[in-house]
């Protein structure tokens, strides 16, 4: 007679980030819609930073994003890094998220809508953006936060 197999117990992996707000990237560099693609390829590099977040002059509020990738694109397609503008290239209107947000909530929203950055509105409005790698690391290692104070925080 053989014995029917045994069940496992379900392991669950630690407990990781809840939100995004613990593993974003603050502060947030911006740049303005109407500077040249240079000039966010120069704040880009001194921030450390793949992506940037233009805002409305008006409101404060997120009106674009410009990525590496936007001004790789210009930059293979022959454009003028120094008269294009930002406006001609970011995307419009990008997709936000809360920092109260789910970090695996993120995951979805990006590979749906295949992102990479997601810039994160706090109470005060804009709280910082969270990138695909931040996303990926903390759902991968449970102890990652950026949380200033934290041990678990990698150095800047």
């Amino acid at each position: 007679m053989v014995d029917p197999p045994r069940q496992q117990p379900s392991v669950q992996p630690p407990h990781g980030p809840a939100t995004v707000a613990e593993v974003m990237q603050p502060p947030l560099t911006t740049a303005n819609a109407n500077d040249h693609i240079a000039a966010a390829a120069y704040l880009m590099k001194h921030a450390g930073a793949s992506a940037l977040l233009v805002l409305d002059a008006r409101t404060g509020q997120p009106a674009g994003i410009i990525t590496e990738g936007d001004v790789a694109h210009a930059v293979a397609d022959g454009k003028d890094v120094n008269s294009v503008r930002i406006h001609d290239l970011m995307t419009a209107r990008p997709t936000v998220i809360s920092a109260a947000t789910n970090v695996r909530e993120a995951a979805e929203i990006m590979t749906t809508g295949h992102f990479r950055h997601l810039p994160v509105l706090g109470e005060d409005g804009v709280a910082g953006m969270v990138d695909i790698s931040d996303v990926c690391r903390a759902l991968l290692d449970p102890g990652f936060s950026r949380v200033p104070g934290d041990a678990t925080a990698p150095p800047a």
